[in-house]
């Protein structure tokens, strides 16, 4: 095998970009809480965005590495280190064979990604290799990973062209306070405007009570004209749903595929990197946007990494093509 765990951490589970289309089954998305890490260690270890990757939460693992391979950990920063040296976050890394990676302590953010070049060796489960604890399915044998556990490589590379320059800043920071974009709706026409002013005007604190799942926030009660009550309706990642109690809970990846609270408001997708990596006494302020800045912040990063891909692994210039014989007779006068 490839990896062996030695110790695994608080909660380490294989996750990819997600179980797209199959909520309508009652089925779960999953996938990583913070895409735009992934993403980035995917490209820096030469994957596809979307290749599973190890996503490692406030604790993470110790592994011991059995194959030569280049990796990639972005994401919160949790201290990595490979034979108790330390190495960079968001930067490609050749490891080889017998060397343990191990992390230390948590200094920002939450969550840490793991890319592994060639990608991991677990099967597809309804497209997907992500994990959903709670109904067992895909990852590795449906949970986190446990001690002992061992998973390989499907196509490992020893080393790829530009290694030294495989880096980027790192993008998570601790903050004061963290500002979160959205987009009002579906139902914050069952709040009072008071309600509404309420909710973009205060600051809430996470509690203790997050997971993947859902994040659970103290705060000024937000009003609602009678009651959070609603016929079940989908839910989409970032959604805010708002109980009756007036406390608002962020929706995450593995939240419920349905659910019967109001929801004020949605996260816009460019900012799933902040609400990724919040934890237990973070502080938010919810901001509103509109759909035209939602869109073009959304297309801003996936433009900025496609050039970051491009950067890293230009693609080769195409020859001219030659003209074949048949044709090059055909017209030559």
């Amino acid at each position: 095998m490839s990896i062996t765990v030695l110790n695994p951490g608080l909660l380490t589970s294989v996750q990819d970009a997600g179980r797209v289309g199959y909520q309508q089954f009652g089925v779960s998305v999953s996938g990583v809480m913070d895409p735009r890490a992934m993403k980035i260690a995917n490209i820096l270890v030469g994957n596809e965005d979307n290749e599973a990757v190890l996503e490692c939460t406030m604790m993470g693992p110790q592994l011991r590495l059995d194959a030569d391979n280049v990796i990639a950990i972005t994401g919160g920063d949790l201290g990595p280190t490979l034979d108790n040296q330390p190495v960079e976050n968001y930067a490609a890394l050749a490891v080889r064979a017998g060397q343990t990676l191990r992390f230390t302590a948590l200094r920002s953010g939450c969550r840490a990604y793991i890319a592994f070049a060639g990608g991991l060796d677990i099967p597809l489960v309804m497209d997907s290799r992500s994990t959903y604890m709670k109904a067992k399915i895909g990852g590795f044998e449906g949970r986190k990973l446990q001690k002992d556990d061992a998973i390989g490589f499907r196509a490992p590379r020893s080393s790829l062209p530009n290694l030294d320059q495989r880096r980027v800043a790192p993008e998570v920071a601790p903050q004061r306070e963290f500002t979160v974009r959205v987009l009002m709706g579906p139902q914050d026409d069952l709040f009072t405007p008071a309600g509404i002013q309420t909710f973009l005007s205060e600051t809430y604190t996470v509690t203790n009570e997050f997971d993947r799942m859902g994040c659970r926030m103290e705060g000024a009660v937000i009003e609602h004209i009678s009651g959070g009550d609603i016929i079940s309706d989908g839910i989409a990642f970032g959604a805010i749903q708002v109980p009756t109690a007036g406390k608002p809970i962020i929706m995450l990846a593995d939240r419920q595929t349905t659910g019967g609270y109001t929801k004020i408001a949605n996260v816009i997708t460019a900012d799933f990197r902040i609400i990724g990596q919040l934890k237990g006494g973070d502080r938010v302020r919810f901001v509103k946007t509109d759909i035209e800045t939602a869109q073009a912040e959304l297309l801003a990063e996936r433009e900025a990494l496609r050039r970051l891909r491009e950067t890293l692994d230009p693609a080769p210039k195409s020859e001219p093509k030659k003209e074949r014989g048949f044709f090059k007779n055909l017209f030559k006068k």
